[in-house]
């Protein structure tokens, strides 16, 4: 009787088994390869700095950052991380004016975009042969809150001048810092 019993149990065993493992479906080939688009934000969110001094680096981050505004949230400098944002107005004229209409005409109340935080995560890590170099990533994002206190969106920003702007003033920075000016 246990015999019995035994082999119905290692035959449903294996009947799930092999029903789970038909169920699975392979990760499609092209869900890793990057898009031309992904490579090319990669690029405009990323510099290398002749430096193997990842403090000093993150220093300058750190200080670059606060001048522009940003509140120091995270920094972990054994891990190369520093997380930073600040809190700006997001309402916009047109936005309104077109709350306004659809107000006038329907009675009903539409949300607009009040207000907004600017988040910015930068990640450094040793670069090229025997980490001589240091790359920088840094990425902008921010989150929009309505007037119902929703969210109404959340986007990575793409603005080239941005990261221009941000990797100048870095380099500026870095430049300033090695020279002790």
């Amino acid at each position: 009787m246990h015999r019995g019993r035994w082999t119905r149990t290692v035959a449903a065993v294996a009947v799930v088994g092999f029903v789970a493992t038909a169920c699975q479906q392979a990760i499609p080939p092209e869900a890793l390869q990057l898009s031309a688009e992904s490579l090319g934000q990669r690029q405009l969110q990323t510099r290398r700095y002749e430096t193997r001094d990842e403090e000093k680096i993150l220093l300058a981050s750190a200080g670059v950052l606060q001048d522009l505004g940003f509140t120091l949230d995270e920094s972990e400098t054994k891990l190369g991380l520093i997380v930073a944002s600040k809190d700006r107005d997001a309402t916009e004229v047109g936005q309104i004016v077109a709350a306004i209409f659809i107000a006038a005409l329907t009675g009903a109340a539409v949300p607009t975009d009040e207000k907004q935080k600017i988040r910015v995560s930068l990640v450094t890590r040793s670069h090229g042969e025997e980490g001589k170099s240091m790359a920088v990533r840094v990425t902008f994002q921010r989150i929009v809150w309505n007037t119902q206190g929703r969210i109404s969106r959340i986007e990575t920003l793409e603005d080239s001048k941005l990261y221009q702007e941000f990797f100048a003033k870095l380099s500026k920075s870095v430049f300033l810092e090695a020279h002790k000016i």
